[in-house]
């Protein structure tokens, strides 16, 4: 990184430091806001131990999109997520089970939960944790039920999946194009790839049906869009997964090593969760991904099934590919490069990952989302 970036970001990182100490100080010499909820991300974790990851803020006023909304509408809601009020080092009580625990907040009203458990789970996929507010104190406390994702027995492997350009069409290689698509769209007229729903889908089921395997997401965006993806995954009918995000106070765009590391670390936290599990890693070519899960499968080795990577890039170095391919290859993995999801599917069902009916599912799928609008094209009815 050069030295100007790299003192830009230290700026950067100590002015939001500094607010939010100042916000912290004026809090409290003050009468405390009642308007407070507890915001939990789905959580993870095994039958000895979980994971949580939420933040205490202000209510704020919130206008649902809609699919008509124009481009100027869609830009203020996006702002709108980044001046979120958080209720710095609030603490809280959280209870699973017959576990109870405090913990408190970060001054960017960010919580984790890490609970080592021995608690009795049963065969469900979601488990419940409750989570109250201790501080700020207030005459009727907020609670709030987290989620957590616990693979069952029937589980035979695990997918780990980036989502711009893997799952969500969002033109990362285009900085003007990925800005126009990320702030002036909505969960309606942001669009998933072709046929990605039902891709994923049977992932989830598994060649036979009823597996549950566990999807895991993971984006370089900030946990301001947390809400916004889950409304798009539920909207496109793509599996709930835990979602892996960043803080806005150390995001920054001057770093292509932040992104990486930032996946690295993440990939392996979920791995080392389930040492038993083998997993499917998917990405695209449009940034780090082949390199990232490279990096992986030689760290894991005969731990990921395959790496299947969409091809975003119009021009790839086929020399660099087919050593990449090579290299997974010789650690026990396949590297598949496909351009489109179907291809991905049929190769798949080959590999008992999912069932053959499956194929055909995901190509009526991918037929259907074709006929939709582009998300360009709406924004451009829709537009002022």
């Amino acid at each position: 990184m050069s030295y100007w970036r790299k003192s830009l970001q230290n700026m950067a990182e100590w002015m939001d430091d500094s607010w939010d100490e100042v916000r912290y100080r004026v809090s409290e010499l003050g009468d405390p806001d009642d308007d407070i909820f507890i915001f939990p991300y789905l959580g993870f974790g095994s039958r000895s131990k979980i994971i949580l990851r939420g933040r205490v803020l202000e209510k704020m006023e919130e206008s649902l999109a809609q699919e008509n909304d124009n481009r100027l509408r869609n830009l203020v809601r996006t702002i709108r997520l980044f001046k979120t009020d958080e209720v710095a080092r609030a603490r809280l009580k959280v209870s699973f089970g017959d576990l109870e625990k405090e913990i408190q907040a970060d001054t960017e009203g960010f919580f984790d939960v890490e609970i080592e458990t021995s608690e009795s789970l049963g065969d469900e996929v979601f488990h419940e944790l409750g989570l109250e507010l201790l501080h700020p104190a207030l005459e009727t406390p907020p609670t709030a039920k987290g989620q957590i994702l616990i693979p069952p027995a029937t589980a035979r492997f695990g997918v780990i999946s980036d989502i711009d350009d893997t799952v969500i069409k969002s033109n990362v290689t285009n900085r003007l194009q990925l800005l126009a698509t990320t702030f002036l769209t909505n969960e309606h007229t942001r669009l998933p790839f072709e046929g990605v729903a039902e891709f994923y889908r049977a992932l989830r089921d598994g060649r036979d049906g009823n597996e549950n395997n566990p999807i895991f997401y993971i984006s370089s965006s900030p946990w301001n869009f947390y809400a916004l993806l889950n409304a798009i995954f539920s909207k496109r009918e793509i599996p709930p997964g835990p979602i892996f995000l960043k803080d806005f106070g150390t995001h920054t765009p001057f770093t292509a090593s932040e992104h990486r590391e930032h996946k690295i670390e993440n990939i392996r936290r979920v791995l080392n969760m389930y040492p038993d599990l083998p997993f499917v890693l998917i990405g695209d070519d449009g940034e780090q991904d082949p390199y990232i899960y490279r990096q992986i499968v030689s760290e894991y080795p005969n731990k990921i099934k395959v790496i299947y990577i969409r091809q975003v890039r119009k021009f790839a170095d086929p020399d660099e590919v087919l050593k990449l391919i090579r290299e997974v290859r010789e650690s026990g993995s396949q590297l598949l490069y496909v351009t489109n999801t179907e291809n991905a599917a049929v190769h798949a069902a080959g590999e008992n990952l999912i069932a053959a009916k499956s194929v055909t599912q995901v190509t009526e799928g991918k037929e259907l989302d074709q006929q939709s609008p582009r998300a360009e094209d709406l924004v451009e009815k829709n537009s002022v």
